[in-house]
């Protein structure tokens, strides 16, 4: 009774109107989750039970930009769980509890999952669709693999389709110089050189409503390896600001969530250095689209 015990201590939390945090955690920094069943992703265990933040904040004002030391530079930011870049799929508790090898309840993508696949696209859950989005699950890695049509699998569906040819709707401009594009629609970032694309295209996790990604053209104008929001004394490593206190930076949870961020280009971390070593201060950003609402 895992789920159980989880569930009715969020609850009490909730009712107690305090802010989900790690047990013993004194504030909002979303570090890495510490070893051990709190820190795992549990299947079954909707987005509102979870016990540590999910989302890291934008700053609201620009960062003070100045020049790092070298031995600033050379610092590293500590690496994520290997966990956090598993792709792990809530789904409905009883689901959970029961061991069921495929779901018959309708996920919250029920319809483009369906639409993808060249199903039926009625938006409800049946055995074939099931069996269909299983096929899918397994062979993405995505756990556990019940058929249930979640956020992980949907965004899984968008990056397996932009692989070839992310820009393929030429909705991000080619230029002789590098642009990072960032597609708020399908939640999906890249950069691109002329038409070959030398970055991306990966998944990530734009702002909320009311703290939306602020779309348009911009340039990376500050970056900074270490950096901590002043604000909620959050760590953004790998941070490169393009729009104000918005940045490309890495976070050390799971950006595949129901909500966004506070208005950042959330990566996962591995993919926030890799970006890191392609653009440069001046590079242009561009921005268009809208986040899906949950």
């Amino acid at each position: 009774m895992i789920s159980g015990r989880i569930a009715s201590r969020s609850i009490a939390v909730l009712l107690a109107g305090a802010t989900l945090l790690p047990v013993g955690s004194a504030s909002a920094d979303p570090e890495p989750p510490a070893s051990g069943p709190e820190a795992e992703l549990v299947p079954g265990v909707p987005h509102l039970l979870q016990l540590w933040p999910t989302d890291t904040p934008d700053q609201a004002l620009p960062p003070k930009v100045y020049t790092p030391t070298p031995e600033e530079d050379a610092v590293e930011p500590k690496d994520a769980p290997d966990e956090t870049n598993d792709l792990v799929e809530y789904i409905p508790p009883m689901d959970a509890l029961e061991g069921v090898k495929c779901s018959q309840e309708t996920g919250p993508h029920q319809r483009q999952v369906e639409r993808w696949l060249k199903l039926k696209a009625d938006g409800e859950q049946s055995p074939a669709d099931c069996r269909a989005i299983r096929a899918f699950q397994i062979k993405n890695k995505i756990k556990p693999a019940i058929g249930f049509a979640g956020p992980v699998t949907w965004a899984t569906m968008q990056l397996v389709a932009a692989r070839k040819n992310p820009n393929a709707a030429k909705k991000c401009p080619v230029r002789t110089y590098r642009i990072a594009c960032v597609d708020l629609d399908r939640q999906l970032a890249w950069v691109q050189k002329g038409k070959k694309v030398v970055f991306g295209p990966v998944p990530v996790r734009s702002g909320r409503k009311g703290y939306e990604t602020r779309v348009g053209s911009h340039r990376i104008f500050w970056r900074h390896k270490n950096h901590v929001s002043s604000l909620y004394n959050s760590p953004m490593p790998y941070s490169q600001f393009f729009s104000g206190g918005q940045a490309f930076h890495g976070v050390y949870g799971n950006i595949f969530t129901a909500v966004g961020s506070m208005g950042c280009v959330n990566l996962r971390l591995d993919e926030a250095r890799k970006l890191w070593g392609v653009l440069k201060n001046n590079d242009q950003v561009y921005v268009w689209g809208h986040r899906p609402e949950a």
